[in-house]
């Protein structure tokens, strides 16, 4: 049974950072690829980064580059996001899933995490 957990969502001001992470099981990790979507209230849910584990490369929504990091850890099985220079607008629901990742977009494979609920104060 495949089972992503994320954690590390929180409350922080403007500015700030936090780092989510994403604890994968069931999961082939080394040559799957991870990503992460959020879901601000009202709103549809968008890919906003993902990681290709077996041909190491990187995407990301142009809202988030250079803010955002992803990165993965094969010996844990999990995936992380950086979260630096916080904006309000990156309030949402943040989860992980297992994607189909590419240099210029990312597509969900409907194997979700719950989420974890990211809101940044003015």
């Amino acid at each position: 049974e495949v089972q992503l957990v994320e954690s590390g969502g929180g409350l922080v001001q403007t500015g700030g950072s936090l780092r989510l992470s994403c604890t994968t099981s069931g999961v082939s990790f080394g040559d799957s690829a991870l990503g992460w979507y959020r879901q601000a209230p009202g709103k549809g849910r968008e890919g906003i980064s993902c990681i290709s584990n077996r041909h190491d490369f990187t995407y990301y929504k142009d809202s988030v580059k250079g803010r955002f990091t992803i990165s993965s850890d094969n010996a844990e099985s999990t995936v992380y996001l950086q979260m630096n220079s916080l904006k309000p607008e990156d309030t949402a629901v943040y989860y992980c899933a297992v994607v189909d990742c590419f240099v210029d977009y990312v597509l969900p494979l409907d194997l979700w995490g719950q989420g974890t609920q990211v809101t940044v104060s003015s």
